[in-house]
């Protein structure tokens, strides 16, 4: 029997918590790994880091904060 691990989906309640769930866990990314996340991403997206499963976590939850806060400041700016 082989087990695989289970991706868990959370939904929020609005983009804003989506936001600040997504920051605490790029927070304890950058603690473990002693960098920030642009820094992560940049030298990941050039090769300089393995495909490790948490690093893929870390691009995936970086990619969703960026997404996430270009569509908040959208949002904000048809606000204003």
């Amino acid at each position: 029997m082989t087990t695989g691990m289970r991706k868990q989906r959370t939904e929020y309640s609005s983009p804003l918590d989506a936001l600040v769930a997504i920051t605490k866990r790029l927070s304890l990314f950058e603690s473990q790994r002693s960098m920030s996340s642009e820094e992560f991403f940049d030298r990941y997206s050039n090769g300089q880091l393995p495909d490790e499963a948490d690093l893929i976590d870390w691009v995936n939850d970086y990619r969703h904060y960026l997404a996430l806060k270009a569509a908040l400041e959208k949002q904000l700016r048809h606000a204003a």
